[in-house]
């Protein structure tokens, strides 16, 4: 698990004062400059350069164009951040989803250090055959093709030599300027920017560790084990580690790849079904999901077979999310602008008190826009699109896996449109729609669901007595306090507090102004003209006392 250091001292030894000055170069380069400033971290910088370079460019565009230029941390958390439409504005994810790895290979020098590193044996010793040069390179790791003694060829991903030293000292870094923009730059907590390099941190963790991606291969390949037509390439356990993962070699054609298709005799439209049926199955029945089905990791067989590559990123909706994303589309589908908009936030995470009256006319007029026409008329990544900034529009968070797998329809939409632009996915979303709808109400569920309530309450009756018995000891020891907080009760105080002064005052005003005319009647010495000067002073007292509370009164408008 990776972790943030202890800021402080990395910034009093200046230990990555090269980076630094490298990474606030770069985003001074595209134009942001003004974000230094506002930081106070210009002090590492010998001068700022204030020219204006790519004016042309968008600011979500430049914002690209700094993540790619820092490197592979930056890359994969502009990657990542593009899945995160909670964290960061939805039309930002949009330009962050054009992120490539531009990143050249390692030396096979250095492959061969890795797999000494990892399995105490060199190359040849751990596969028979080993070719030097990768057919594939990415910020983490690049893939070699190879084969086991035992004759099967595989594909050998490497881990990159250093990328989890290099990705440790970025991510001190970038936790550091989060931590900086958070203190320095007004209202931009709402972005959260240091919840987002926690979260990337974790993230990126996973991706780091092989033994994770091979995992949701292998759950993957059991949950299709009976379907002929989808296949998931085997993972060779002896021959993986953290930084190493051996799979099956795959020859196949990428989806995108129509000509070769074509030439291969392969029926397009037939491919589209298998491969919608593919995604509707991890959506609808399993949850588990490929959370990057573009082109370039969807391969064709030659007997009409699909086959994913790289789970490095993957999803997973849980059924009760999975039950309510249904009974939404249902919603949706019916029209129901109210049940929608409840069941929508469930779903999501509002940032504060959502107005439901607004909320159910934006979905009223979505439904108008979108269904009243048919089906062939309607563009779903659009449809989606729309849907998206409708809950962008009234601050609704949508989880992270959740959004991972609209955006793998999306994808998955996308390639159905290249294979087949006749390819109906909406219509063809329907039947699993309505299929796990009813998987709702099977009785093998309900006993299941049932089943797990007994259990739930039996266990919690055997606790009880215990859990009663403790609390009651707790309290009569004096080791439980509880408070109780009012909303608006200081306010109310506050007024009171007003309330008991005013009156006070009345009180002392006509105190004073009965003790002067009992005063002056008495003829109470000292006198000035026959009239006592204590009295003359008790009614001035008294005015003055009457003046300033009238003029409270008025100011607070409340005469």
């Amino acid at each position: 698990m990776l972790s943030f250091k202890t800021i402080s001292k990395v910034t009093k030894r200046y230990r990555h004062l090269v980076r630094y000055q490298q990474i606030i170069g770069i985003i001074v380069k595209y134009g942001f400059e003004d974000i230094i400033i506002a930081t106070k971290i210009d002090h590492y910088l010998d001068k700022i350069p204030f020219s204006k370079p790519h004016q042309k460019l968008s600011r979500n565009q430049r914002i690209r164009m700094v993540l790619e230029e820092l490197g592979p941390t930056f890359i994969k958390m502009g990657q990542v951040l593009s899945s995160r439409p909670d964290l960061i504005p939805l039309d930002l994810t949009r330009e962050l989803a054009k992120l490539q790895d531009k990143v050249p290979s390692f030396s096979f020098e250095q492959v061969g250090q890795i797999i000494l590193a990892e399995f105490g044996n060199p190359i040849r010793d751990v596969f028979h055959c080993f070719e030097e040069s990768p057919f594939a390179s990415a910020s983490i790791g690049q893939v070699h093709r190879a084969e086991l003694s035992s004759g099967e060829q595989v594909a050998v991903k490497v881990q990159r030599p250093g990328i989890r030293k290099i990705v440790e000292i970025d991510l001190e870094i970038i936790h550091y300027l989060a931590q900086v923009m958070e203190k320095n730059i007004e209202n931009i907590d709402i972005f959260r920017p240091v919840k987002i390099v926690e979260e990337f941190a974790q993230s990126l963790a996973k991706e780091l560790d092989y033994m994770v991606e091979a995992a949701n291969m292998e759950q993957m390949a059991d949950q299709f084990a009976k379907e002929p037509a989808i296949h998931i390439p085997e993972v060779y356990w002896s021959h993986s580690t953290q930084r190493v993962l051996c799979m099956e070699f795959i020859r196949g054609i990428k989806a995108d790849n129509l000509e070769a298709i074509q030439r291969a005799g392969l029926d397009r439209k037939k491919i589209t079904r298998i491969g919608a049926d593919f995604v509707m199955r991890q959506v609808f029945e399993f949850g588990l999901f490929h959370a990057d089905p573009h082109p370039g990791n969807i391969l064709i067989l030659e007997d009409q077979r699909i086959c994913m590559i790289d789970f490095g990123m993957t999803g997973f909706v849980d059924s009760t999310t999975r039950d309510l994303f249904i009974d939404l589309l249902q919603s949706l589908a019916s029209k129901d602008t109210r049940n929608t908009a409840r069941l929508l936030c469930r779903l999501t995470v509002p940032d504060e008190s959502v107005n439901m009256a607004a909320l159910e006319k934006d979905i009223s007029q979505f439904c108008a826009i979108y269904l009243s026409r048919k089906l062939e008329e309607i563009n779903p990544s659009r449809m989606i699109h729309q849907f998206l900034e409708l809950c962008a529009r009234h601050g609704l968070r949508i989880p992270p896996d959740l959004f991972l797998m609209i955006k793998a329809f999306i994808s998955i939409e996308g390639v159905a449109r290249t294979l087949d632009p006749q390819f109906d996915m909406l219509g063809h979303a329907r039947p699993y729609i309505r299929s796990a709808g009813l998987r709702k109400y099977s009785v093998s569920r309900l006993s299941r669901e049932f089943t797990g309530i007994a259990r739930d309450i039996f266990a919690l009756l055997q606790t009880l007595p215990s859990d009663t018995s403790h609390i009651i000891t707790q309290i009569k020891q004096g080791k439980i306090k509880v408070s109780i907080k009012i909303e608006d009760l200081e306010r109310v105080m506050m007024i009171q507090d007003q309330t008991s002064n005013r009156i006070s005052f009345a009180i002392i005003i006509a105190s004073l102004i009965l003790g002067s005319a009992i005063v002056l009647n008495s003829r109470i010495p000292p006198m000035i003209l026959g009239v006592s000067i204590i009295g003359i002073a008790g009614f001035i007292a008294a005015a003055v006392l009457g003046i300033w509370l009238l003029v409270a009164i008025i100011r607070r408008g409340r005469l």
